[in-house]
């Protein structure tokens, strides 16, 4: 800095001030250093003196014509320096600030963007896009699943669910995410075995109405397969299943011409042919910019043995499965292998009861470190063995048997959202639905 002063002889001159140069750690410690902003000093019109810089006077400035941002010669830091702080911050990175509208809301405990930021930025200047802890509804069913797996140490517990009425059941006893069983849809649906008779189509339109009933409180896990054809069938199929809502999807190592899991004389393709499943799957996800999670499912165990899944799912997990599934563990001692090989990678467990695999309860599978616990059949083998036997009564009888149990057309219908539709009717305005809800029994 100067100042003008008179000469001798009438004249002006400026004296200037002249200083040592600064040293390179002085430069760097600078550069670093914070100011203290005035309280009603704008994010972006941070100004730092001289005195609070020492040696650098860097300032962002509006000039007449609006130009923002101008600097002067003496005002630019050396690229060492920038490069030097830079790596600085690479080494905190519990300093940096999440920026991310995907993040938890157990992030909102963590640090405040003041706290974060010390001895780097003073102030954050937030925007829509750059919210820490956005409430749980706001987020998308596989946001929300995502955050759980990558958050927590629960584990998930899930039941299989086939069409609307048995996800609504489901959700109506508390239930938070749910499973879309390929083998209860075939059966629901189109009342064939599982044998790979489901088509896309088919499994694409179940899993958008059961994960569409509730998005904002319950998310779906769907049976996609082998993915129903080659590479571009795959991305296909995965965008469709974005587009439906779906949280989560598995994907397998069956032949097309494949079988429920839980049946003898199952065949894989080979490992590179599974692979690309997987990577086709991931980029279609990727190019989406999806939170969708993928889960490699692998059933060589029946085939080609325990050590055989093991390279293939830690295969998929290095070209990007999120999760994997060993289908058809031969013993509780080999789930837990498992887990232990494959941690800190999430595997989920199905459990099929009267399947081909032991039967592992939920204390089990937590004590063993799984995170997620699929029931495929826990709605589709009660429900046949209820109507199986109401029906049996009816065609002996002559009655159902459901008389004086309670349940009628105002149960069922409840749980299937009767009044919440009707709340929907009258905010609007509506009056045709008033006196709808009918006696049970």
């Amino acid at each position: 800095m100067g100042h003008v002063k008179t000469t001798g002889d009438g004249g002006l001159a400026v004296e200037v001030d002249v200083k040592p140069p600064p040293t390179k750690e002085t430069q760097k410690l600078s550069f670093l250093k914070a100011p203290e902003t005035p309280p009603d000093t704008p994010a972006q019109d941070i100004n730092i003196s001289e005195t609070q810089s020492k040696e650098w006077a860097i300032q962002r400035s509006s000039d007449a014509d609006g130009t923002q941002g101008k600097t002067e010669p003496q005002d630019t830091v050396p690229d060492s320096i920038v490069d030097e702080a830079k790596d600085e911050c690479k080494a905190k990175p519990q300093d940096v600030l999440p920026i991310s509208t995907t993040q938890l809301e157990a992030q909102s405990t963590a640090k405040s963007p003041a706290d974060a930021t010390e001895g780097y930025q003073h102030t954050v200047q937030t925007s829509p896009t750059n919210v820490v802890a956005p409430l749980a509804h706001s987020l998308s069913p596989a946001t929300r699943l995502k955050n759980k797996l990558r958050n927590t140490n629960d584990l998930i517990v899930c039941p299989g669910v086939y069409d609307g009425l048995s996800a609504r059941v489901a959700q109506s006893v508390g239930f938070e995410t749910l499973y879309m069983t390929g083998a209860g849809s075939t059966a629901s649906m189109l009342g064939m075995a599982d044998l790979g008779i489901a088509s896309r189509n088919d499994m694409v339109r179940n899993a958008d109405m059961i994960a569409n009933l509730d998005s904002h409180h319950c998310e779906l896990i769907a049976d996609m397969d082998t993915g129903y054809g080659g590479p571009v069938t795959i991305d296909q199929t995965v965008n469709q299943y974005i587009r439906a809502n779906v949280a989560a999807f598995h994907i397998e190592d069956q032949v097309l011409t494949k079988r429920c899991g839980h049946l003898s004389g199952k065949k894989v393709v080979p490992n590179d042919v599974f692979l690309s499943r997987i990577r086709a799957a991931r980029g279609a996800i990727d190019a989406a910019q999806a939170d969708i999670q993928l889960i490699a499912r692998t059933d060589a165990n029946q085939q080609l043995g325990y050590d055989e899944c093991i390279v293939r799912l830690k295969a998929a997990r290095e070209w990007g499965a999120d999760v994997g599934l060993l289908e058809g563990f031969k013993s509780k001692e080999e789930a837990a292998r498992a887990v232990k090989e494959l941690a800190p990678w999430p595997l989920l467990l199905n459990i099929v009861e009267n399947g081909h695999s032991p039967l592992i309860t939920v204390d089990e599978a937590r004590e063993m470190g799984f995170r997620i616990m699929i029931f495929s059949f826990a709605g589709l083998a009660p429900a046949y063995m209820a109507m199986k036997a109401a029906y049996e009564k009816l065609r002996d009888t002559g009655v159902t048997g459901i008389q004086g149990t309670g349940v009628g057309p105002g149960v069922l219908f409840d749980v299937c959202g009767l009044r919440e539709a009707v709340q929907v009717d009258e905010n609007a305005g509506g009056e045709d639905y008033k006196s709808i809800m009918p006696a049970s029994g």
